[in-house]
Formats: structure tokens, sequence, C-alpha cells
């Protein structure tokens, strides 16, 4: 079962546990090219930032479902692109308490904020990204 196949709202748990998942493969892959990039001095150098990254990641990815889903619960509103924006800043807003930098967290939290609301909003509307043009 897919994010996109539970209804908004419902099943807090589930969603979060995928987006936890997607959030834990997206770290290692992201680690993974930065360790091939930037040549660790050791094995366990290279340990260190994999684990850093992913954990992070994965984390982020859970702060995004929980938020997400609490507050089309709380504001009653499932569908509303906004709850998007919330999970999308709250996941940013730890990446700047994670790096120490407000900057950085303000920057995040507006930049996947409003990526999340659009992903929403393009969801509802079926906008296409790549494929074949509808004629």
């Amino acid at each position: 079962m897919g994010y996109w196949d539970l209804p908004e709202g419902t099943d807090c748990i589930g969603k979060t546990w995928i987006t936890t998942k997607l959030g834990t493969a997206l770290g290692l892959v992201g680690s993974a090219y930065h360790i091939v990039a930037f040549q660790p001095d050791s094995a366990l150098v290279a340990l260190q930032r994999a684990t850093s990254t992913t954990v992070t990641m994965a984390t982020m990815g859970a702060i995004f479902g929980m938020a997400t889903c609490l507050s089309a619960q709380a504001r009653e509103a499932p569908d509303d692109p906004l709850n998007y924006f919330i999970g999308g800043c709250a996941s940013g807003i730890f990446l700047g308490a994670r790096t120490h930098s407000a900057m950085t967290g303000t920057s995040a939290c507006l930049g996947l904020g409003t990526l999340a609301f659009f992903t929403k909003v393009g969801k509802m509307e079926g906008w296409k990204i790549a494929g074949p043009p509808e004629l």
C-alpha cells in the first residue's frame, strides 16, 4: 500500500511509517553518493556520515508524515494543501535545529513547505511532470 492510497487524516501511524521508510531510502542513497564524491579518511568516518545522514532524513520523513496527518485531523480539512505545507515546514525546522542554524531552518521550512504544498495541489489537479502530453 502506498502513501496516496491511504485517505488523508487517517491512519497517521501508517502514513508516518511510509514517509519514514522513504526518508530512510533517500538518506541511504544520498549518503552513498556523498561518500563516493567526498572520500572519507577511514571506514569509521564513512559509517558515521552514512548513519548521520540516513537518520536525519528518516526523522524528517517521520516528522513530515506525522505533522501532515495531525494537522489534517486538527484542522478538520483533510484534503487541504496547507497540511502539506505544515508538514514540510516542520521537517525544515528540524533540519535547522539539526544544523544549529536559524537561517537553514527558515529556508528549509519555506522550501520544503512550498514543495509539499505544490505536490499536493498537483496530485489533486492531476498535474504531470513527465510522460506523453495529453492532446
